[in-house]
């Protein structure tokens, strides 16, 4: 079922957090913003923010972490929304900037990580720029997954480089979503549709084994460290090279 956007630029929001009175503030802070949003409902609970969200086509969800049932039943109701037919982008509201809750957010499938003490304005920023593609984290919450994936494979890296895997017009696709850039973005740079442009990050995924942008960032970075690494040892092998030709070309 394809989502109706409603007027140009409003973003369809559904609030998902602990207390109704949670909902309604945050709700009250939206409206009072300068971007264009439209809540579309709210729950506090994981059955009826199910029940709520199949009915509502919210273009983003903002789901707490604390919710009815205990403090982290936000990071399962996420993985359940992201399973559903709905599919909104999700925003985690966190009350802790922790490492460990930050990269469980993202590894439920959030978009987006906001915490409570940040401000309302802030919130709806980060509800526009997931809505168009974007991952919301910064320099600090980015590096907090990187190390978590990390020490999670510490023996095979995620893109061990197959020859072939992706062609140039894919990879310089994955460049460009590796800087931040939306599909908007990519669409201008290469001149494509946005369309064309989605099918050709959904042909990625498929390649790669990644599901959404964040991972297909994180491949990124990682094939470039791989690759600054090949050429590393490159480099440290040419004397070698030189001096056993050098031997082999040597008068008896």
């Amino acid at each position: 079922m394809s989502k109706s956007s409603g007027p140009v630029g409003t973003v369809k929001v559904f609030i998902a957090d602990g207390s109704r009175m949670s909902c309604q503030l945050i709700a009250a802070a939206l409206r009072r913003g300068r971007y264009r949003t439209k809540v579309v409902g709210f729950a506090t609970d994981a059955a009826g923010i199910q029940k709520a969200l199949e009915k509502s086509e919210a273009d983003v969800a903002v789901i707490d972490a604390r919710l009815e049932e205990n403090a982290l039943a936000g990071f399962d109701v996420t993985r359940q929304v992201l399973a559903s037919r709905s599919k909104p982008s999700v925003i985690m509201i966190l009350d802790s900037s922790k490492p460990s809750m930050v990269v469980e957010a993202f590894r439920s499938g959030a978009s987006g990580v906001f915490f409570r003490d940040q401000s309302s304005e802030l919130l709806c920023k980060c509800i526009h720029a997931v809505r168009q593609g974007q991952v919301w984290a910064s320099s600090k919450e980015f590096h907090f997954v990187i190390d978590a994936l990390r020490q999670a494979l510490p023996v095979k890296p995620v893109c061990q480089k197959t020859p072939g895997l992706l062609t140039k017009r894919e990879e310089g696709v994955v460049d460009l979503v590796a800087e931040g850039m939306t599909n908007r973005d990519i669409s201008h740079q290469l001149h494509l549709s946005e369309h064309t442009v989605r099918n050709y990050l959904f042909r990625i995924f498929n390649k790669v084994g990644t599901s959404n942008r964040l991972e297909l960032a994180l491949y990124a970075i990682d094939r470039r460290e791989g690759d600054a690494h090949q050429n590393s040892l490159a480099v440290l092998d040419r004397p070698h090279i030189a001096a056993n030709r050098a031997m082999s070309s040597a008068p008896a």
